[in-house]
């Protein structure tokens, strides 16, 4: 790994703040092409009660953004629906190291757990 300098972290902020977010964990079911995006690639999600479709920047970030199909990974699920190149998301998926300018990874439960579990 290259040497790597952590951003400064940011303002504190109460912990209502962060009990507002809506983070729950959910099974990636499918993953397809956005066809009017360079960048996005449209992600069926599993949580338990409900499916969503939750758009992420991954199409350049991965040689096969495929290969993250069946499995587990965080999003923030009660951000405004947000209109991208023709789709709409419904979430957010909360990774790891994209705001770094690292290869981003996924944020994952050590072990299963139903889908829907929150986070927090």
């Amino acid at each position: 790994m290259s040497e790597f300098n952590p951003a400064p972290v940011k303002p504190i902020v109460t912990f209502s703040a962060f009990r507002a977010l809506d983070i729950r964990v959910g099974s990636i079911q499918k993953v397809e092409e956005v066809a009017r995006s360079e960048k996005l690639m449209k992600l069926t999600v599993g949580f338990g009660d409900h499916t969503r479709v939750i758009l992420a920047g991954i199409k350049q970030e991965r040689g096969n953004p495929k290969e993250i199909e069946g499995k587990q990974a965080l999003f923030v699920l009660n951000l405004e629906p947000r209109k991208m190149a023709g789709e709409v998301s419904e979430g957010l998926l909360f990774d790891i190291g994209y705001a770094d300018g690292i290869t981003p990874v996924l944020a994952i439960p050590e072990r299963r757990v139903p889908d829907g579990t929150r986070a927090g």
